[in-house]
């Protein structure tokens, strides 16, 4: 009877099951603790035991901030013109092109608008995954864009600094940002429209010596990094060791270089509280 066939192949005898387990779990760089991605992102990427936090996309970003996850994109068509067509390693132009498929992002940045508790709201969130976060001619010209809209229509904006610094491979057009966008930062000033400067981790180089300390509120998540040059750099040109935690978030906002220091689950309410404090009675 052909009950007692075997019609397949051979029997794995091996007793093993396959189970795939690549992405379910996530080693924390702070506790070195095993965490359940699922407990990750159900606490806003945050190590539900020591609190680190970690590196989130732009967009992530966006959705957390915005009621209901809800934004539109714009200044989406911009890309880099390759000046001074770069090449070490690799050419720049091949390194637009992967990170530009990796990212689906034309660089390192993003402009939405939406509403925060209701409030309009502009923001600009840097992405640092696309060559880290790295602020070249397009960067420059997005964030600009941003605070040059938020000033004509008198809505706040906040810009989500997460950046290495100026883009090398744009050698000088890429230190030109710096002076642009703190150039329009003044006149959004003059505007009396807010401002309000997110640093999270890592914000170095011209990004913290330009726009990221120069908003009317500056706040930063735990734990991260912030400065000019990197620890490591400063290490080596004063050959002194560096205090514990030095060009930490905490360690800014003990010396008076930051107004607050807010957990990732805060944040929103504290950008809303904020705004609420800098327009009152809802009006822009």
């Amino acid at each position: 009877m052909s009950w007692f066939k075997r019609e397949s192949g051979a029997i794995d005898s091996s007793g093993e099951k396959k189970v795939r387990t690549e992405g379910l779990w996530v080693k924390c760089e702070g506790c070195r603790q095993i965490i359940w991605k699922k407990d990750l992102d159900a606490n806003h990427n945050v190590c539900p035991k020591c609190d680190k936090h970690f590196r989130i996309d732009a967009r992530t970003r966006l959705e957390m901030l915005y009621d209901d996850g809800q934004f539109e994109l714009f200044d989406t068509n911009l890309t880099s013109t390759d000046p001074l067509k770069f090449s070490d390693i690799k050419s720049y132009a091949s390194r637009l092109k992967k990170y530009r498929e990796e990212t689906g992002l034309n660089d390192a940045i993003v402009n939405a608008s939406g509403k925060i508790n209701g409030r309009e709201v502009i923001t600009s969130a840097m992405e640092y995954s696309f060559i880290g976060g790295s602020m070249g001619s397009v960067v420059g010209e997005v964030i600009t864009r941003a605070i040059e809209r938020a000033t004509e229509q008198r809505v706040p904006l906040i810009i989500v600094s997460a950046s290495g610094g100026a883009r090398m491979m744009e050698g000088t057009v890429s230190l030109m940002q710096l002076a642009k966008i703190s150039a329009a930062l003044a006149r959004m000033d003059d505007a009396k429209v807010p401002y309000i400067s997110v640093l999270t981790d890592p914000t170095t180089g011209g990004t913290t010596a330009s726009f990221a300390m120069l908003g009317d509120l500056n706040i930063a998540e735990p734990g991260a990094l912030i400065g000019f040059a990197g620890p490591r750099v400063i290490e080596q040109t004063i050959r002194q060791k560096l205090p514990e935690g030095f060009q930490r978030s905490e360690f800014l906002l003990e010396h008076g270089m930051l107004d607050a220091v807010v957990h990732r689950r805060d944040l929103k309410s504290y950008i809303s509280r904020a705004l609420d404090f800098m327009v009152p009675n809802g009006h822009n």
